[in-house]
């Protein structure tokens, strides 16, 4: 049975590092904690060792699974009061190296990702009349490191599509954090 007294946290890329840790987090402050990874079957993690109930499969390059996941979500808890958006990694390297592919890939999860799990989300915080969307970004977003230029721009962009999006969804209560 859902405990709707108690926020709940939707959180992506957390089989690892900052994901992993945030889940870990809001678990041990006793919120519903929906971790989610691309493959939660194959890698055992800190979570199943805490015996997280949630553990979602959810890759964000994949639409049907990020529908899934938020439908599993609400139909359990009923409600998503944050959102964090952390499924991300990075590619390296001189730019001229870089291959058409490794580019698209870099984009389509660091910015296409991120941006269809927030419009997957939306219309749940539409609902709520509340919500708070967390992006993950970096100081690449704000600043660029050498042999980094493709993840540079990667943060860039989510840090204008985050700036941009506060003022849209100002007016619905629903409010946007970028850490980097």
């Amino acid at each position: 049975m859902p405990t709707n007294d108690k926020k709940t946290v939707f959180i992506t890329g957390a089989s690892s590092g900052i994901g992993l840790e945030t889940a870990l987090y809001f678990y041990e402050k006793g919120w519903n904690v929906v971790a989610t990874m691309r493959n939660p079957e194959k890698r055992r993690t800190p979570l199943h060792e805490k015996g997280l109930p949630d553990i979602v499969h959810l890759d964000v390059m994949d639409s049907a699974s990020i529908q899934a996941a938020v439908q599993y979500t609400t139909g359990k808890y009923h409600k998503i009061d944050v959102l964090v958006n952390n499924a991300g990694y990075a590619v390296y390297g001189p730019f001229e190296t870089s291959t058409h592919e490794q580019v698209a890939r870099q984009f389509n999860t660091n910015v296409f990702g991120l941006m269809e799990v927030t419009r997957t989300l939306l219309p749940v915080f539409r609902q709520q009349k509340e919500g708070t969307l967390i992006n993950l970004s970096s100081m690449g977003g704000r600043l660029g490191f050498p042999l980094y230029s493709v993840y540079n721009s990667t943060k860039w962009a989510v840090e204008g599509y985050s700036e941009a999006l506060q003022y849209e969804l100002r007016p619905l209560n629903i409010k946007i954090k970028v850490i980097e």
